[in-house]
């Protein structure tokens, strides 16, 4: 009886220590499972687009994801960019399938490399791939010889994808030489699009438990109760984005020069308009940075800012203003250009009309303004009253422009021409004693000891 109650308790301490230790020894096999990472594509290809799809699938590999889907829907865009993303796309870890959806949605031109890419395309009904026939940058056919070099590039790309991914050569060269576009349904049918599926979830469904390829080789994916990470655009992206349009760009590299023409016009007295120069500037250059642009429209665009600095700074010469303001319209016009060099349709950037028409005449009459304003106050006849002559004499001037003997002093907040007396120079910032005035000419002389002891008024 003993013994019988011995074994009773042995089993129960046995049977509390299992329940107690068995979620801890069954923890492995409950484990989370690994997640679907969905990107939402939605707009052209460029550069932006290529870091923010590489960025993407780089932090998916970083997850361990077990598959990425990218829910493709863009017009295409540039040749350069979309290399970029089929060569990330086929070197990912991670499986990728391109969902292009929803209804209404399309993979065109650069979008068709995209979706050959993947290791699996689903396709939502009312939707469309192809057209990827070579264009120049302004939507129009290239030379026949050029075109035939581009188109025959790109072809030999998708008859490297359609090897890799098991897809029909022939049907899809036929969207690079003729511009064959394809419906969901023709393209199931040919068998470009592995499904056609009216939604996400149903493409997750489809594609649990099936093996697709991946960089090192065939991978198992599992998206049954797998957790859907959605992936959009960054702020930091969406800002890098929206500074890449080029009537942003334009805009930014006028008004950025404007105010670093000011900031010199009035001698550095104000910093405001310079620092918004500035920071105007390095902003354009972040946009120019991942677009394609002309340097010759960007020198032309900056020397036609030049020249609008000089005819302020030596007004009367109608020519500076005049070349200025042409130069920046005409600088704007080649600014985004790669004319007539080949691309996909789908991105065609450049600088409204509107935008230069305007920003050139608002420029223009700003610069006559402003350079009629300096040759008035610096050869314009004024009368100045003896009393006020007499009130002028002992006051404290600070050089604005250096003289040598001559140039610009602040006097009483005004700027007045300045001569030095007994020759030499003065350099800005430097505090003189008025000692006569003739006209708007008032002559200076250095501070003595005690009067440069003395505070400013």
């Amino acid at each position: 009886m003993t013994i019988r109650r011995l074994l009773v308790t042995a089993c129960l301490v046995v049977g509390i220590a299992g329940l107690l230790t068995g979620p801890t020894a069954a923890a492995p096999a409950s484990a989370k499972p690994r997640p679907v990472v969905v990107i939402n594509f939605n707009r052209t290809v460029d550069e932006v687009s290529a870091s923010f799809l590489h960025d993407s699938l780089k932090s998916a590999a970083k997850e361990k994801a077990t598959l990425v889907v990218i829910r493709l829907d863009t017009p295409g865009g540039l040749i350069s960019s979309m290399r970029k993303i089929v060569a990330d796309i086929l070197d990912s870890p991670v499986p990728v399938a391109v969902w292009v959806g929803p209804s209404g949605a399309r993979a065109a031109s650069a979008g068709t490399f995209l979706a050959a890419a993947s290791a699996y395309l689903a396709m939502a009904p009312v939707t469309n791939i192809g057209a990827a026939a070579a264009v120049d940058s302004n939507g129009g056919n290239l030379d026949s010889t050029l075109a035939r070099k581009v188109n025959q590039d790109n072809a030999a790309l998708m008859r490297s994808l359609c090897v890799k991914r098991h897809r029909p050569a022939p049907a899809l060269e036929e969207t690079v030489f003729h511009a064959r576009s394809y419906s969901a349904e023709e393209a199931v049918r040919l068998g470009i699009a592995n499904l056609e599926v009216s939604s996400l979830n149903a493409v997750l469904k489809a594609l649990d438990g099936k093996t697709l390829e991946a960089s090192a080789g065939p991978v198992r994916v599992q998206t049954a109760g797998a957790p859907v990470k959605r992936v959009n655009m960054s702020f930091w992206k969406r800002l890098l984005d929206f500074l890449s349009d080029p009537n942003v760009v334009f805009l930014l590299l006028n008004v950025g020069g404007l105010g670093l023409i000011i900031e010199l016009w009035t001698g550095g007295n104000s910093w405001i308009p310079g620092s918004l120069g500035i920071i105007c500037l390095l902003l354009a250059f972040g946009g120019l940075s991942v677009m394609p642009f002309s340097w010759a429209g960007l020198a032309l665009i900056l020397v036609g800012l030049t020249f609008l600095g000089v005819e302020l700074h030596a007004p009367g010469h109608v020519f500076f203003g005049v070349s200025g303001a042409a130069s920046i319209i005409i600088g704007g016009v080649l600014l985004i250009g790669y004319f007539g060099g080949p691309g996909l349709p789908g991105y065609n950037p450049s600088v409204s009309w509107w935008l230069l028409g305007t920003l050139g005449v608002i420029v223009g009459l700003a610069a006559f303004v402003m350079a009629r304003e300096v040759h008035l106050s610096h050869h314009g006849k004024r009368y100045v009253s003896s009393v006020e002559s007499k009130a002028l004499v002992g006051a404290i001037a600070e050089v604005n422009t250096r003289l040598a003997p001559r140039g610009e002093v602040w006097l009483n907040s005004e700027a007045w021409q300045a001569e030095l007396e007994g020759g030499g120079t003065a350099e800005p910032g430097e505090r003189l004693k008025v000692v006569a005035v003739k006209g708007f000419l008032v002559t200076v002389r250095p501070l003595s000891k005690e009067e440069a002891k003395k505070p400013k008024s």
